[in-house]
């Protein structure tokens, strides 16, 4: 695996707390006193413009999109059992949230078919329901750029697979 420092402009990576971003430029400025070299990256969902520091990209969790065997992987989760604890549903959410901003597809995956409800189950909470979509959002966008397809094909590919397990 190529190191981080060598992203180039045009690649597609990966942020834990944001998903999927694009860098558009790597940049050099001067900030108190320090040249760091900076990756610019945007996030077209949220319209934003993250800079990363370089040295900092690592620690950061910055990282490639998921190869092509990862994602298999995150979606084979989702044809598992959901796996639902019986402790409260602020622990629960606290370990969803954690699972998502890890960046980890099959984390990630994990809430999905957790929280995932067929036709014939009870509704979610409001923030079930939140939780829920933010992963299937965040899995559907690295999905959709490791196949080269648009995020509605990919959420469908997804929810397909859902309501197939």
């Amino acid at each position: 695996m190529s190191s981080i420092s060598s992203f180039v402009e045009g690649d597609y990576v990966v942020y834990p707390t944001h998903g999927v971003g694009k860098v558009v430029a790597i940049e050099n400025q001067e900030i108190g006193g320090l040249k760091l070299q900076l990756f610019v990256i945007t996030f077209d969902r949220d319209r934003m413009t993250l800079r990363v520091p370089v040295s900092k990209a690592q620690k950061s969790g910055l990282r490639r999109l998921s190869s092509r065997t990862v994602m298999e992987s995150a979606l084979s989760t989702l044809k598992g059992r959901a796996k639902v604890k019986r402790t409260m549903w602020s622990r629960r959410a606290q370990e969803y949230e954690a699972k998502i901003n890890s960046g980890d597809p099959v984390s990630i995956a994990e809430v999905v078919r957790d929280l995932h409800r067929h036709a014939n189950q009870p509704d979610q909470s409001y923030s079930e329901r939140q939780i829920y979509e933010a992963a299937l959002e965040r899995l559907a966008s690295e999905l959709a750029a490791v196949e080269s397809i648009d995020t509605q094909a990919a959420t469908q590919k997804l929810e397909k697979l859902l309501e197939a397990a």
